[in-house]
């Protein structure tokens, strides 16, 4: 059986305020395309379908859209939710989509209940989990969905302490002992999605948080002896060991993932229950370009010139601080989304954080000129001083009359 890793599409997300709809409407056509081209059985989803709880209109379209173009090239799709779906969304009707060929596992109810397909022969063959039903199809592919399980909401009905570990060693028992009770039967092999942070997983900024300073990680020898674990919740994608690896989004959602090259794993698994796993890329619909610098070299330097029709991050590094920076930038860049300032050969006082600038403050005006030279790179002028003064004033005069 052939199955395609996927994870995080966070379908309906922007990207520093630029819509993303169409760049996801390519990347599932590419992923339709593959599925059609390679004779894919199966795709697997770990979680983040979408990119929040109450997605729009648009974007619940655009993933009916999609797992219908899905199950049309040939494949059978399971997903999972993450900790930016709704799990109880995205699992309705899910016991009407499975004749359709969608399965969903969203609930902790169903961490036991596999999707089962025959390894005897081609294609995707769904069979009953009957133990009958197994003994005739031979040798099993058993596809385990742990959705992102929240501690809080779920350490009771999993009888576990209320900490990302502990659920999901919980979970993952559930998993093994179902395993254990059919393979009484029949050979069965397991392949597990999970949306969760793994140690050693190497993260991006556009992930969220599972928790408060890395307690979140569970450790990477919880799946062990699985034919594959299925990864989501990081952006990058990535190998934590032979069997168990992070697809990483499809689509770049932060310019801390500039460098990245996005794509899935696909997965050969024989009748043994061996793996071999082989990387795919997906096309990029634009670059991402970090530029530093000072703005008139930023401006003239014709090695920047591939930036033009990016997307881009630029930090400025002249010691003051130019007037109209961004609009002088966007004449060549067009698509420039983040602009900072980062002066070069700053003093230790100059490179002091913000915070830091308003405790130093003895009054408003002292606030309010922090506030000026933290934006711009320089203090306020003696000009601007008395008219800060004088506004000052009249807002304390105002205040006082009521």
């Amino acid at each position: 059986m052939r199955l395609l890793h996927t994870s995080d599409w966070h379908l309906g997300r922007s990207f520093h305020g630029v819509g993303m709809l169409d760049a996801q409407r390519g990347f599932i056509a590419q992923l339709v395309d593959f599925v059609r081209e390679q004779s894919v059985d199966v795709v697997l989803i770990a979680g983040d379908v979408y990119d929040r709880a109450l997605p729009g209109l648009d974007v619940v379209k655009l993933l009916d859209d999609a797992l219908v173009a899905i199950t049309d090239a040939g494949a059978k799709v399971v997903l999972t939710s993450g900790n930016h779906d709704s799990a109880i969304r995205l699992g309705f009707a899910s016991r009407l989509l499975e004749r359709g060929g969608v399965h969903l596992r969203t609930r902790v109810e169903d961490l036991h209940s596999p999707v089962l397909f025959s390894l005897a022969g081609d294609g995707a063959r769904v069979v009953t989990a009957s133990a009958a039903g197994a003994e005739e199809a031979g040798p099993l592919l058993a596809v385990y969905g742990i959705p992102y399980l929240e501690p809080r909401l779920v350490a009771g009905k999993l009888d576990a302490g209320a900490n990302h570990f502990e659920v999901t060693q919980a979970a993952v028992q559930r998993i093994r002992q179902d395993l254990q009770a059919r393979n009484a039967s029949a050979p069965v092999h397991a392949v597990v999605l999970a949306h969760t942070f793994a140690s050693g997983g190497i993260t991006s900024d556009s992930e969220r948080e599972l928790s408060i300073g890395g307690l979140g990680a569970v450790p990477l020898d919880l799946f062990e002896g699985f034919a594959y674990t299925a990864l989501g919740h990081l952006h990058g994608r990535q190998e934590l060991a032979p069997n168990v690896r992070y697809s990483g989004s499809p689509l770049a959602y932060s310019f801390s993932e500039a460098k990245h090259r996005k794509g899935a794993w696909l997965l050969d698994v024989g009748p043994d229950g061996t793996t071999e796993v082989s990387e795919v890329l997906w096309r990029a619909p634009r670059e991402l370009a970090v530029l530093r610098g000072r703005l008139a070299d930023l401006l003239e330097s014709p090695e920047h010139s591939w930036a033009e029709t990016a997307y881009c991050q630029v930090t400025l590094t002249d010691p003051v601080r130019p007037p109209q920076a961004m609009e002088q930038l966007r004449a060549r860049f067009p698509d420039t989304l983040v602009l900072g300032f980062d002066p070069e050969g700053g003093t230790e006082k100059g490179k002091a954080s913000y915070s830091s600038r308003l405790a130093e403050a003895q009054d408003d005006l002292g606030v309010c000129c922090g506030f000026l030279d933290h934006v711009r790179g320089r203090s306020a002028d003696g000009l601007e001083t008395s008219a800060l003064q004088e506004a000052l004033e009249a807002v304390r005069l105002e205040g006082a009359e009521l």
